[in-house]
């Protein structure tokens, strides 16, 4: 791809992204073997067509009429069907052809854009819909498909069964081009209107489809809220508005075809044709046979005027896919995988200098500076909303930083290799997030090609062995979409079997065991206490138990540091801090001037 991403195919196809056309045509020439293939094919096959049609048919007339040979009607006859077999195995082969191309260019975009959606940041899928980008990654790029086939070959059609039948004409008469040609000319004028006046309609048709699957999805993803709301008739109607706006391009779409002139227009074509061939007959200047082959070649225009109603359709709403799909891929991603970037082993060192960080003009995070040493448990505290979590994903450029810089063993996370840098972080947040494979699938989703021993031992010490195999099929249990079919602690301690089985080098707990019994907890606590050793440790927690082991703690309030130090240093010097443990019943010590205790994270 031409502009950086996280994530890119190393050796992939080069197209070009400087026009929606010319990434279509990139896609065709890709199978340009095939193309000419199809090209030549069609051409033959339209021009023994016209040759037996026309040509042919008039000279059987004339045999008819005046016989100069006893059997030279049998000689035409057969003729013209070996003409017309040529004419079926070309269209064979060009109809094979485009119809592979058409299939590959589906395929090949649908990958391009599923490659471009993994490549892109955080921060642009923060912005999508999730049911339009599916009706991209489907039904737009089918759009492509029937753009080329059935599309692109009525287009050939289209010009083929003009150029072919004038073509012959030529040979018969000259006088005799003149109608046809000025009905082409008429055709030409008429069609350019009618495919301007088609254009909106279809590219609005695209996007009402795109509208009505992101408001479907957005409703069946959150059907438990929608059913335990009530809310089930106002998402009735909304879906039903988008139907019919969906329904109504449609309707626009019929109102334009039906006004279709070009089919009209050849009905004057072939009447003035033969008028002007029957002119030219009684004044001797052509024979019956050559204004009968001339009124046939005129009549095969019928087809491709015909079939101009569908292909112009079709080539547009391809036209108007392949734009939405080239939104997508072309769209600007804040982040690049950084190929060339910085790779070692993680110490685990973490500074923040002066880090701010905005979203959507909206400022999260406001000049963070502190530092965490190798091998550290820091616990991040602070009410919801104060832009914990968010803190903790610019370690691993889930987003980058608006100013200031994130290093991470002195060197800048930017600089990074971005491989090299997450596959060396495990983040596990409150809301696990499972794929619907099996148990083993999820727990070694990070570790291609682990044992299955390594992945029970993953599962034994999050305190998930016990009730994997207590499933019919264990660690092969299919788990329903996003998880649901297990309970929110069951859920959590996979996670946490996934984080320990990659064995990182630095661990961010999202309020990980926010789910889990205190009896699980103590044990998957020693567990999180034995995966800590050697490695730097991030804890988004309010558990009294988790935060008294932390190394240090740091408290946010609003996107700030306001204090930074222990438990106990927090206790007596922090009012805000005290006020988030006050429901413990603690025996809080006096309240301490902060001054009198260095509160102050290391690096400000």
């Amino acid at each position: 791809m031409s502009h950086h991403s996280e994530f890119t195919v190393a050796d992939a196809y080069q197209y070009n992204y400087k026009s929606t056309l010319r990434w279509i045509m990139s896609h065709v020439w890709r199978y340009k073997r095939l193309f000419l293939i199809a090209l030549t094919g069609y051409s033959i096959a339209w021009t023994a067509f016209g040759f037996g049609r026309g040509l042919l048919i008039g000279d059987a007339a004339n045999e008819i009429l005046t016989p100069t040979d006893d059997n030279a009607l049998i000689k035409i006859a057969l003729t013209i069907l070996g003409v017309l077999l040529l004419d079926s195995l070309f269209s064979l082969a060009g109809s094979l052809s485009i119809e592979t191309i058409a299939q590959r260019f589906a395929r090949d975009a649908r990958e391009e854009l599923y490659v471009s959606l993994l490549g892109k940041s955080q921060t642009f899928h923060d912005q999508q819909r999730t049911g339009d980008i599916m009706a991209r990654a489907t039904d737009d790029t089918n759009q492509l498909n029937l753009m080329i086939n059935p599309g692109v070959l009525f287009i050939s059609e289209i010009v083929l069964g003009f150029a072919v039948p004038i073509l012959f004409i030529l040979t018969i008469k000259a006088e005799l081009v003149l109608v046809p040609l000025l009905f082409v000319a008429t055709y030409i004028v008429t069609v350019r209107r009618y495919a301007k006046h088609l254009e909106p309609v279809m590219w609005q048709q695209r996007e009402s489809f795109g509208t009505m699957n992101a408001a479907l999805e957005e409703t069946i993803s959150g059907i438990e809220v929608v059913k335990a709301t009530a809310r089930e008739g106002f998402e009735r109607r909304k879906f039903e508005r988008n139907a019919r706006r969906f329904r109504d391009n449609f309707v626009e779409q019929g109102h334009v075809e039906a006004r279709y002139l070009p089919m009209m227009f050849f009905a004057f074509a072939l009447g003035f044709t033969f008028l002007h061939g029957v002119f030219l007959f009684q004044n001797g200047r052509i024979d019956i046979g050559d204004l009968i082959a001339a009124t046939g070649l005129v009549s095969v225009m019928r087809f491709p005027v015909f079939v101009s109603i569908f292909a112009f359709s079709l080539v547009q709403l391809g036209v108007a896919s392949a734009n939405r799909i080239l939104d997508i891929i072309n769209a600007h991603t804040d982040l690049d995988e950084n190929l060339g970037g910085y790779e070692a082993t993680i110490d685990g060192e973490i500074v923040f200098e002066h880090v701010s960080f905005s979203f959507d003009d909206d400022t999260l995070l406001q000049n963070l500076s502190f530092r965490v040493k190798p091998g550290e448990t820091i616990a991040i505290v602070g009410q919801t909303g104060s832009g914990k979590s968010t803190l903790t994903e610019l370690i691993n450029r889930t987003y980058d930083v608006t100013e200031g810089r994130v290093l991470i063993d002195g060197v800048d996370v930017r600089e990074w290799n971005l491989t090299a840098l997450r596959s060396q972080i495990s983040r596990i947040e409150q809301d696990v997030f499972l794929f619907s494979r099996t148990v083993a699938e999820n727990i070694a989703f990070g570790v291609p090609g682990a044992t299955q021993e390594a992945i029970e031992q993953a599962a034994r010490e999050a305190q998930a062995h016990d009730f994997i195999m207590k499933f019919n099929d264990g660690y092969e249990t299919k788990i329903g979409d996003r998880g649901v079919t297990l309970s929110g602690g069951q859920r959590q301690r996979i996670a946490l079997a996934r984080a320990f089985l990659s064995n990182p080098r630095i661990l961010i707990l999202d309020d990980s065991t926010s789910a889990i019994d205190s009896a699980t907890e103590d044990e998957i606590q020693k567990a999180i206490r034995r995966a800590q050793q050697g490695r730097t440790t991030i804890l988004i927690t309010h558990r009294l138990s988790q935060i008294r082991w932390a190394d240090h703690i740091l408290l946010i309030d609003h996107g700030k540091i306001i204090g930074y130090g222990t438990h106990d240093d927090l206790l007596r010097t922090s009012a805000h801090y005290r006020r988030i443990f006050a429901r413990y019943d603690l025996a809080l010590p006096p309240l301490e001037d902060a001054q009198s205790v260095n509160l102050a994270a290391p690096g400000d």
